[in-house]
């Protein structure tokens, strides 16, 4: 990028950054909500008498409403728009956590999990599909590192929040606590979010910039926008490798996300309050990566005139191999060494998943984004339902979680592969 070019940038409005940091600000919250239940497993112990195993199907319920609506999510966004479907979600996320506060029994905390999935579903595709429209591609790792960063810093301060919470008023209000934050945030999108288009106070000179394309022309300009059927997306190469390779890196994610304080409780005896604030510890680190690695540093990057093919795959690829740091956590055998090996493996991940996130938007057309945004986001749900699930039972039979572990970086394995021999080059295919 020359001077000039950078000048003109510095000079431009930056109404599309507030779009990101509202986007950012909604993963928070909705991650909040998923956390809670790790941070209320041993409550639930006491309350509903629950094993290791109900647990891991307890913490996969989530997922599998959020699984089944993913394809379909991805075709109602490509036609109603991120504003309507999001708030619709937004609202009925919040529902969901207060009927997770007042649930009677097991099986209404059940029902109300199924119904936290069914109002975050549309959550990464629907933020996929705004970065698309408000960003041009030069920015859009930062713009997506904002809001998959945030993912990470909430398990950072959600855990041992939500956990003070529950230690002086009990695991109700906690569930009830998140309930309330989630409504706030219903108001807060509804107020604010807009597609560019749509947006009054957008100016012609910001929004020329964000409509831009590969060849400097406009969406207006070429008259055109493509769409193809979800079958159609479902038989491309492209498409099948970046929802492998996503697959992976959420199934170590969400084994992180639901089983990190169990883990350093059981495997390191750690008690339950240094349980919460040292699994902050490997999530603060994963949001420095996501923002400085995946988003900030590549934009910088191909800004400057690297390769943009190159720079992302390096940081997509080198990213996930850095998850097989989990298997150092295996054989841990004191509380450093863990933190040490989880920070390395979760924190390339997330210095990936921004660099993953953008390539809908980039492998795709503008009417598909919503679709492929969406299958990617259903393999990744299939990892969230297999991770905790499969993690209960290998803890329970084995007494250890070497064997988790070690499932997990098998998979991060046929992950990196994905990305090199299906996804190849991140461009649009013909």
């Amino acid at each position: 990028m020359t001077q000039s070019a950078l000048d003109k940038q510095a000079r431009l409005p930056q109404r599309r950054w507030r779009i990101a940091w509202l986007l950012g600000l909604g993963v928070l919250v909705n991650y909040f909500d998923r956390v809670n239940l790790s941070v209320s497993h041993a409550s639930l112990i006491v309350s509903f008498g629950i094993s290791n195993i109900a647990f891991g199907y307890l913490s996969g319920a989530y997922n599998w409403t959020y699984a089944m609506c993913q394809l379909p999510i991805g075709v109602l966004l490509d036609k109603f728009g991120v504003k309507r479907v999001g708030r619709i979600s937004t609202f009925l996320w919040s529902i969901a956590s207060f009927g997770a506060a007042v649930t009677p029994n097991l099986g209404g905390l059940f029902a109300a999990r199924l119904v936290l999935g069914v109002g975050e579903a549309p959550s990464f595709p629907a933020n996929a599909k705004a970065i698309g429209f408000w960003f041009p591609a030069k920015e859009r790792s930062f713009a997506t590192s904002i809001f998959d960063a945030a993912a990470k810093f909430a398990s950072a301060l959600g855990v041992p929040l939500i956990g003070m919470v529950l230690l002086l008023v009990g695991w109700r209000w906690s569930f009830a606590f998140t309930g309330v934050v989630s409504l706030l945030f219903f108001w807060l999108f509804w107020k604010i979010y807009r597609d560019p288009d749509d947006d009054p106070q957008l100016s012609d000179l910001e929004r020329q910039y964000i409509d831009e394309g590969v060849d400097g022309r406009t969406e207006a300009e070429t008259g055109v926008v493509e769409v193809s059927s979800l079958g159609h997306l479902l038989t491309q190469r492209k498409v099948i490798g970046l929802a492998i390779g996503f697959g992976s890196y959420n199934y170590v994610f969400y084994l992180l996300l639901t089983w990190l304080p169990s883990y350093l409780s059981f495997a390191l005896h750690i008690d339950l309050l240094h349980s919460f604030l040292y699994t902050s510890v490997p999530w603060l680190f994963a949001t420095m990566t996501d923002f400085l690695i995946g988003g900030w540093l590549v934009d910088w990057l191909i800004q400057r005139g690297w390769n943009a093919n190159l720079v992302r795959k390096v940081v997509l690829i080198g990213g996930t191999a850095c998850g097989l740091g989990i298997l150092g956590a295996a054989h841990a055998h004191n509380t450093q060494q863990a933190l040490l090996w989880i920070s390395i493996s979760i924190g390339g991940l997330a210095a990936a998943a921004p660099v993953g996130w953008s390539i809908p938007s980039l492998i795709s057309n503008r009417g598909d984004v919503g679709k492929v945004g969406g299958i990617v986001n259903f393999s990744n749900q299939l990892s969230g339902i297999a991770a905790p699930i499969v993690t209960g039972y290998l803890v329970s039979a084995r007494q250890s979680y070497a064997w988790a572990f070690g499932v997990s970086a098998v998979y991060l394995v046929i992950g990196i592969a994905a990305y090199i021999f299906l996804l190849g080059k991140i461009e649009r295919a013909e």
